[in-house]
């Protein structure tokens, strides 16, 4: 046994080395001391095992009781808190406990205390390990003994926009699956995509419309399939056969539809599907057999490119379906983050659903112009875009655009009144016009990346009032009156944190939504800080103390990083909340992954060769950006340890419900487990509820149930919307990062819910090319 000692106490060398330096580090930060006390400690203990003392075992076992009062003082009862702190100390207690090592040790094989705590941690180990996976059970009803009719309006069963209506409920009002039954619900059928053209993977996210008998969804490069909606075999494809070359992310969230008024339902194109495609067009097909509309744009085909200015291809593309309103289609268009100034530009262009002929431009910093630049002039670059999902009341008359910041994102040295009027709002156009309405921003002077990632939701108040809902990124729920803009649920101007950086002014105040529960998640502390082993958990806390952080909004600094609360990620992003009209309850899921952000002086970032990417991708968007043009480039990142785990604490994820009518949190709860998440990118495989990264939507029925994927995890799950209760749950081949959605199929009078399993990269929840339909059994009756 010996070289066992030998071995073991080596290793507790190297762990004590790193602890005293990090330790040693932190101290001096103004930090903890435990982590240099331990790391001591250990170093101590190394030296005694490997001279194979007794003494070993009393050392450990005062160190371990007072890191376990340190543990219970800093974070309580808490699982994961208690986990970082506690579990490498306690593996190398239960290696102690053993015979062979305590007998290696000159003391006695066994006592009645040593075998009494290790057959305590084992039992703790294999019971908790039990309880996981009894825990992870399905618990809804498979009372199949009297299941609800179809719907009396066939609108009622099928889903003609993104959100199902025009005002992004993401609501139906089918109710054949229920809380009772729908632990039953099982896999009725899957399609699979096929090859990407270019034999990359590519994110799957589309929600799918469903009219009359049909599925009609987008591939990550706009083809456009239509499946028949019982069986899921494929009726026509349309091959966009889009350039990929240069596009990040291939991402495609859905399509549109618009049926002509009045017309005969057997004439070419009389009901059209259109996708904008991540090579900047906007295509329509005939909804019965996928081909071109002849009559729309140039044989079908609309050129999202004129009038823009020259970029790099990838700079501009559309990832989220036009909406459909007063005949017209809007669309706005994704923008590559922080690379330089005049980057392509937000414009929101709307054209005739049937000939495709533009009919307004809103170009922000060309107010008097809303038409086609004249030759030689472009829509003013630079400007903030809209690339997530909008909304629209026909009775208004209005549609909401949900903007980001104006490009590059982190410094904003170089923008007019014009961008810092409306970057990061929500803002109403008429719908006929394009003109300006109202707008309400929910950042100012946005140096953080916070766009409005996601869609405006209209509902009514019990009063009648017209609501608007908006989710930011920074966990904020905004609830206007959608005809005026002004706010129903209260909004304070608060002070924030202010910039101290040469030429990188910040805004002194920031807006507040007091009146409706926050998404943020908890206020970050070195305390909160965490890691799977003791050694990553003292790199956070040592980087936290290092950083700059005073609260919500801290700007970004030249001299030393930020710790950016919530990070960019949200808070909430494009999946929007879900909203029962009837009651009134919002289903809410969010995100709690903070960043970690510096300026970087421009003789630096010149010394370092950044300069603006002629091909966008995840590392070059998060990542260190050249922001050309302004006085700084920028480091943006997640706030990660180096096993590659969020530096704060769990839950990283929530799902909770809102009673908009209150105000009120009606609960809360973590979303998902760590059954794909672990240290290092590997995937644990137990179901310890963990709340994980989440991106992507939820459905809410009248029959009470939210239907979710979105997780890191592998999971669709269906929630008891008024308890939070999860009761049905489904296993995916990769993360349902897309929002799902449900309809009535009169084939076999069974209620259908579909979610493509595409995985996320973002969050690193794998890939698939699978779309996923799910039903109750068929009856044999």
């Amino acid at each position: 046994m010996k070289i066992l000692n030998w071995l073991l106490a080596l290793l507790l060398l190297l762990i004590a080395g790193g602890l005293i330096w990090l330790g040693g580090s932190l101290v001096l930060e103004g930090g903890s001391p435990y982590y240099l006390i331990s790391g001591l400690t250990l170093a101590a203990l190394a030296w005694l095992l490997a001279k194979q003392s007794s003494r070993s075992l009393t050392l450990f076992s005062l160190l371990w009781l007072i890191t376990l009062v340190w543990a219970l003082w800093e974070s309580g009862l808490s699982f994961w808190p208690l986990f970082g702190r506690l579990a490498l100390l306690s593996a190398v207690g239960i290696w102690l406990l053993t015979p062979w090592m305590r007998r290696s040790l000159g003391v006695e094989p066994s006592s009645k205390l040593s075998t009494g705590i290790l057959s305590i941690a084992i039992i703790g180990i294999f019971g908790g390990i039990g309880w996981t996976f009894w825990n992870d059970r399905v618990t809804g009803g498979d009372d199949l003994s009297s299941l609800a009719a179809g719907p009396t309006d066939v609108r009622d069963g099928e889903w003609h926009h993104y959100g199902n209506l025009q005002a992004g409920r993401r609501y139906s009002p089918l109710s054949q699956i229920t809380p009772a039954n729908v632990g039953a619900l099982k896999e009725a059928w899957s399609y699979s995509l096929g090859r990407e053209p270019n034999g990359e993977a590519a994110p799957f996210q589309a929600t799918p419309l469903k009219i009359g008998g049909h599925l009609y969804f987008c591939t990550g490069y706009n083809d456009i399939v239509a499946l028949d909606a019982e069986t899921g075999e494929q009726i026509w494809r349309y091959e966009a056969n889009a350039d990929t070359s240069g596009i990040f992310g291939q991402t495609c969230r859905g399509v549109s539809y618009f049926e002509l008024e009045e017309s005969d339902d057997t004439a070419p194109c009389s009901q059209r599907i259109y996708t904008a495609t991540i090579d900047s067009r906007l295509i329509a097909v005939d909804a019965t057999n996928g081909k071109l509309c002849e009559d729309f744009g140039k044989a079908g085909v609309v050129d999202l490119l004129k009038g823009m200015s020259d970029a790099p291809q990838g700079y501009y593309h559309v990832s989220s379906p036009a909406t459909v309103i007063s005949g017209k289609l809007v669309v706005g268009g994704w923008v590559t983050d922080g690379q330089t100034v005049g980057e392509p530009s937000g414009v929101i262009r709307a054209y005739d659903a049937i000939s495709g002929k533009l009919a307004w431009a809103w170009d922000m910093g060309r107010p008097d112009r809303t038409g086609e630049p004249e030759e030689g002039e472009t829509y003013t670059p630079g400007t903030p875009n809209s690339w997530s999902v909008m909304s629209a009341d026909e009775e208004l008359g209005l549609v909401y655009v949900p903007t980001g910041n104006a490009t590059p994102d982190y410094t904003g040295t170089h923008r007019t009144p014009e961008m810092e009027k409306y970057s990061s709002s929500v803002v109403a156009l008429d719908a006929n016009t394009g003109r300006p309405r109202w707008h309400f921003q929910t950042t100012r002077h946005d140096v953080w990346d916070y766009d409005v990632p996601a869609q405006p939701v209209l509902f009514e108040l019990a009063d009648g009032r017209p609501a608007l809902l908006q989710p930011t990124k920074r966990g904020e729920l905004f609830m206007l009156d959608r005809r005026t803009g002004e706010p129903i649920a209260k909004v304070e101007e608060r002070q924030v944190p202010t910039s101290d950086v040469e030429g990188a002014k910040s805004s002194p105040t920031q807006p507040f939504s007091v009146g409706l529960p926050n998404f943020s998640g908890p206020r970050p502390s070195e305390k909160s800080m965490w890691g799977f082993v003791m050694l990553d958990q003292a790199w956070c806390r040592l980087k936290f103390r290092q950083a700059r952080f005073d609260g919500s909004m801290t700007p970004l600094q030249a001299d030393r990083s930020t710790v950016v609360w919530p990070g960019s990620l949200g808070g909430h992003n494009w999946g929007s909340v879900a909203v029962d009209p009837d009651n009134r309850i919002a289903f809410v899921n969010s995100t709690h992954v903070i960043g970690y952000s510096k300026l970087i002086p421009r003789e630096e970032a010149d010394n370092m060769g950044l300069k603006p990417v002629a091909k966008p991708s995840f590392e070059n968007v998060a990542g260190p950006v050249a922001q050309a043009g302004t006085p700084y480039a920028a480091s943006v990142a997640p706030f990660l340890s180096p096993l590659l785990a969020p530096c704060t604490e769990p839950p990283y994820g929530l799902v909770s419900a809102v009673d908009l009518t209150n105000g009120k949190l009606l609960w809360q709860k973590p979303f998902g487990t760590a059954r794909d998440s672990g240290p290092l990118m590997t995937k644990i495989g137990l179901p310890i509820p963990m709340g994980v990264p989440n991106i992507g939507g939820a459905v809410v029925t009248r029959s009470g149930l939210a239907f979710i994927g979105a997780t890191q995890e592998h999971m669709i799950r269906a929630y008891d919307i008024n308890t939070g209760k999860e009761l049905w749950k489904g296993r995916l081949p990769a993360g349902g990062n897309a929002t799902p959605m449900t309809y009535w199929s009169e084939k076999s009078k069974r209620q259908f819910v579909v979610i493509a399993a595409g995985g996320h990269g973002g969050i690193l929840s794998g890939y698939s090319d699978k779309i996923i339909a799910y039903a109750l059994p068929v009856s044999n009756d």
